[in-house]
């Protein structure tokens, strides 16, 4: 008799906030990789996103609770705190090595391109999969052939949702009722999240 693989599925980001877009990832890939489940991980210090933008993450304590919001639409969604408790910048590889177990990394193509520039990268190639969903502008001949191997396509429709739209959206005065799950967008408005932000 065979040993029974546990295999999870990391949905790792800022969550800034959890949108629709994210949930029908996850739930896309669970369905056509077979996964037992999939772990929504807000990153602690997510250093190339804050690089990148230079916009002010919202804190901690909020992303990690409307991931948590997010992520009870389903049982099989969970949300996981390990990056927010972590100390430092937050590298994917570190959660990988700690969890020790088969994990799929589930990214959109235009971060999977970016991949070889993150902290690790050829450890994490080796310890993790990828399941991509293709994103506009991004051509697979543009990924790095060693990181293609190991990716799976997930095949969804394009949702054209980002935490950044919604942001904007909010600060300009409207609701992010049906952008985001019924429960983050009560919490965006109980808490006045984003009410101020600007890029």
């Amino acid at each position: 008799m065979g040993i029974l693989r546990f295999v999870i599925g990391i949905l790792g980001g800022t969550f800034d906030p959890p949108h629709m877009a994210h949930l029908a990832l996850a739930q896309a890939a669970l369905e056509q990789l077979a996964l037992d489940e999939i772990l929504f991980m807000p990153a602690g210090d997510p250093w190339q996103k804050s690089e990148k933008t230079g916009y002010e993450i919202t804190a901690a304590v909020h992303r990690m609770a409307m991931t948590s919001l997010a992520a009870s639409a389903a049982p099989y969604f969970v949300a996981d705190d390990r990056e927010i408790l972590r100390s430092g910048p937050t590298y994917t590889v570190d959660t990988v090595r700690e969890l020790g177990q088969d994990c799929v990394l589930l990214l959109g193509a235009d971060a999977l391109e970016g991949v070889p520039s993150w902290h690790r990268a050829d450890e994490l190639i080796n310890l993790a999969s990828f399941a991509v969903v293709d994103r506009p502008g991004i051509s697979r001949s543009d990924i790095d052939q060693v990181v293609l191997r190991r990716c799976t396509w997930i095949d969804m429709p394009a949702i054209d949702i980002s935490s950044t739209d919604i942001r904007s959206h909010v600060a300009a005065g409207h609701t992010a009722r049906f952008l985001v799950p019924e429960a983050v967008a009560a919490y965006i408005e109980t808490n006045g999240l984003y009410e101020t932000w600007s890029t």
